[in-house]
């Protein structure tokens, strides 16, 4: 390969620059790493870190992205790296031995106000679980090594995964406007580094969960069944958004009174049995008439 030739371009963000290289050095895949321990894959980013004011090296197409400590300023050392990386890339210097390592997906993670106010939902913008998992209890949470991270937190009541999403409950000694941060970050910083969010095999999850609930399905009446699809329609995709989720129970066809599970936000809120009577038990009257009497929730 010809010679390669870095120049520097400035980035948004002051302590972070960039030596852009005039041909392509990865196959289009992206690596960060945090440490020289992080980077045993990458030698040039080992060496890097060898310079005392580099924090963070970032390998990506055609640049390599380094973010510095304050203890100095990018004019000041920008060129002496911009050459140490361009005499090492073009003495046949290897930039990545190990192309199989976890790489880094950057994550956004957002805290959403729910109708409980014991709750927050805090939404990644990438799938963390294929189904709902619920914690009361760090004894609860043993094969969910985020779950037993977050229950470390002393506020921590309870915590709710689904799709996207974790509801955090909190006890009341902690106000929200303390903990939002520390928390948003926290599980922004877990769900980037890759690790286990539940210890299961998550495709065969998947198959043994629809597996279980189309035969628990097969067993019930069919009021009981249209029931199910009415909420599973028209209830869970709203119940989601508030960071929680509801489950079906039973129905007494001589009661004609529907009991429904409540998790994540859901349990517990003030709201919820406003939700129920003007909203569920509403609907089910309206779309099942003269079928449905009551619908009595229990909290998850």
């Amino acid at each position: 390969m010809d010679n390669v030739t870095i120049s520097i371009k400035n980035t948004s963000n002051p302590t972070i620059i960039k030596f852009e290289a005039d041909k392509f050095l990865t196959q289009h895949e992206s690596y960060e790493f945090n440490t020289i321990d992080d980077a045993a894959p990458s030698p040039l980013a080992q060496q890097l870190f060898y310079l005392p004011f580099v924090k963070k090296v970032y390998i990506s197409g055609n640049f390599i992205a380094v973010e510095r400590f304050n203890i100095v300023e990018w004019p000041d050392v920008q060129n002496e790296v911009a050459e140490q990386i361009e005499t090492y890339i073009n003495n046949g210097g290897v930039l990545i031995t190990d192309t199989n390592i976890k790489k880094k997906v950057p994550v956004t993670v957002y805290a959403e106000s729910t109708p409980n106010p014991s709750v927050i939902k805090f939404v990644a913008n990438k799938k963390l679980v294929q189904n709902y998992h619920e914690f009361k209890s760090i004894d609860e949470a043993k094969n969910s090594p985020f779950a037993s991270e977050l229950f470390h937190f002393p506020f921590v009541k309870s915590v709710f995964f689904d799709e996207n999403f974790v509801s955090i409950t909190k006890y009341d000694i902690a106000d929200w406007n303390d903990i939002t941060m520390e928390l948003r970050e926290f599980i922004r910083v877990y769900i980037e580094n890759a690790k286990d969010i539940v210890l299961v095999d998550k495709q065969n999850l998947e198959e043994t969960h629809h597996k279980v609930l189309d035969a628990k399905f097969e067993t019930h009446d069919d009021i009981s069944k249209e029931i199910i699809n009415i909420l599973e329609e028209y209830v869970k995709p709203a119940v989601a958004s508030d960071g929680g989720n509801i489950e079906f129970q039973s129905y007494d066809a001589e009661s004609k009174i529907v009991k429904v599970i409540l998790q994540g936000a859901c349990s517990g809120c003030p709201s919820s049995t406003f939700t129920l009577k003007n909203g569920i038990e509403n609907m089910l009257k309206e779309m099942l008439s003269g079928k449905v009497n009551a619908v009595e929730a229990i909290n998850g």
